[in-house]
């Protein structure tokens, strides 16, 4: 089987730096410094998570959200619980 786990994201972009805020219920808030703009939002959470989860970018899908603050996500290759040791933020 498998490893993949999805999760949701609210993205707050033009922010000054790039950083994991924390759990809002179940929905992980992430400052970015990219606008949102021609999806380059998008395009910086996705690197920014790649490096995060020390994951390629390839393996994660953006898959709901496109041009909306809440995201859903799908990484490829990781287990939730993986996710949630890598992020190093309690939930």
């Amino acid at each position: 089987m498998p490893k993949e786990c999805s999760l949701l994201v609210k993205v707050i972009p033009k922010s000054n730096v790039n950083a994991i805020m924390g759990w809002e219920n179940e929905t992980l808030k992430i400052r970015l410094h990219a606008v949102a703009e021609k999806g380059e939002a998008n395009r910086e959470l996705i690197r920014f998570l790649s490096k995060t989860l020390k994951i390629p970018q390839r393996n994660i899908l953006l898959v709901q959200g496109e041009t909306a603050r809440l995201k859903k996500i799908v990484c490829e290759g990781i287990t939730h619980e993986e996710l949630l040791g890598r992020l190093k933020i309690a939930k």
